[in-house]
Formats: C-alpha cells, sequence, structure tokens
C-alpha cells in the first residue's frame, strides 16, 4: 500500500514537471520578445512635433531622452506614431 501511494506521488511530480517545464519556456521566450523596442525607423520618429503633440507630452516618454518602446535617444520636442497623451 505504502509502495503504491508512493508511485502515485512521484508520477504527479514527474507529470508536473514535464508540463511545467514547455510553459516556463514559453513564458520566459515571450518576455524577451516584448522587451524588443522599434526603430526609430519603425515608429516613424521624427526630431519635431507633430502641432502641439511631443515626445514629452508622450506616457512613454522617459526623462530626460529615452523612450519606453522606441530604440534611441528621443528629443523631449519629438513625435512619433506610438504617441500616446498624458491624461
Amino acid at each position: 500500500m505504502t509502495r503504491d501511494c508512493f508511485d502515485r506521488s512521484r508520477r504527479r511530480v514527474m507529470r508536473a514537471v514535464v508540463t511545467g517545464i514547455p510553459a516556463a519556456v514559453l513564458l520566459w521566450s515571450s518576455r524577451t520578445e516584448a522587451s524588443d523596442k522599434m526603430t526609430q525607423k519603425q515608429a516613424e520618429y521624427r526630431d519635431t512635433p507633430d502641432g502641439i503633440y511631443s515626445c514629452g507630452m508622450c506616457t512613454l516618454f522617459v526623462k530626460p531622452n529615452a523612450c519606453k518602446v522606441v530604440e534611441g535617444e528621443i528629443s523631449r520636442d519629438g513625435w512619433c506614431k506610438a504617441f500616446a497623451l498624458l491624461d
């Protein structure tokens, strides 16, 4: 009886390991892809504002000269298609 219970719990552990490893790999790979930023060309970035809208007014702008979604140095007076107005 004790041996039978031990075999069942070992099977549960092995099943959890076998199903957990692919899930962990999938989660890890999706995180690495999510951290990639757009190039300035992909974002259609420019150093001039779009009317009254500029990077300095965007929720994605990171002071003093960066962006959460666009690579490279970003001007506070610039603008791109990822612009999201501050609330």
